[in-house]
């Protein structure tokens, strides 16, 4: 794979002509999302609205549609019916303005610090700015070894590192602490919710109902393909209004 082709977390934004208005990604509006493949619909008729601040978490069981609704939101698919408006914006101007972390990181066959000097590089970023980054994600004393050397853990943050490089307005992750160390998990917890202090939009895909908890201000529950229920996460925890919803955070089977 070149280093062109890699999608995880890097999507250089174009450079915005100085004259050019530059309005807010959010509200972000959803109506009507489908995604049909040969073997049946993935996605049916989501609708969804996000306000402009704060940590959404989309949660559900496996197969809801967590991790295909999180690439139509990016730009990554596109849906067979309905839209994705990012408060009016044209998607190439939405998609370029936010960046995606996977739960598998692709990282450049290069050296830790030269994966964010190729992000950096682009924005007009410095060595600066690339040891603040490293030094914040705890991989500041790995600058110089092999990316594709580090642990799961590592390559993760530094993945993360990455994307908040590119100084999203909106950061998605699909379930980004996986199979993780809890070191890494604490560590990755911080960074985004730092992140998310500082203004950056969180949208996170996770199955870890503790995980949620902690960094939630909103949760998206979906089941087989539908928004069942969408609420503060104040609300939700104590009292889900959906019958899937009660039955996944007691533990339950949810079909």
């Amino acid at each position: 794979m070149s280093d062109l082709q890699i999608t995880d977390a890097v999507r250089l934004p174009r450079r915005r002509a100085a004259h050019a208005p530059v309005g807010p990604l959010l509200p972000l509006s959803v109506s009507g999302l489908r995604l049909d493949i040969p073997r049946g619909t993935l996605l049916d008729g989501v609708d969804l609205t996000l306000p402009r601040h704060g940590c959404t978490v989309i949660m559900g069981p496996n197969g809801a549609g967590k991790s295909i609704l999180l690439k139509l939101l990016h730009g990554l698919l596109a849906p067979t019916a309905g839209s994705v408006s990012w408060n009016g914006l044209p998607a190439t101007e939405a998609t370029a303005r936010q960046a995606l972390v996977f739960q598998k990181p692709v990282l450049l066959r290069r050296s830790v610090a030269a994966n964010l000097d190729f992000v950096l590089k682009a924005r007009g970023g410095n060595r600066a700015r690339r040891d603040a980054l490293l030094a914040d994600v705890g991989l500041a004393h790995k600058a110089r070894q092999p990316a594709r050397s580090l642990s799961g853990g590592e390559a993760q943050r530094l993945a993360l590192a990455r994307a908040l490089a590119t100084d999203p307005e909106v950061l998605f992750l699909d379930e980004p602490t996986a199979s993780l160390d809890p070191a890494s998990v604490q560590v990755i917890e911080r960074i985004v919710g730092e992140a998310c202090a500082r203004g950056t939009r969180i949208i996170f895909v996770t199955h870890d109902i503790g995980q949620a908890r902690r960094i939630a201000d909103d949760v998206v529950f979906l089941h087989r393909g539908r928004v069942a229920e969408h609420s503060a996460a104040a609300e939700f925890f104590p009292e889900p209004r959906s019958l899937a919803a009660r039955d996944y955070l007691a533990g339950r089977i949810v079909l």
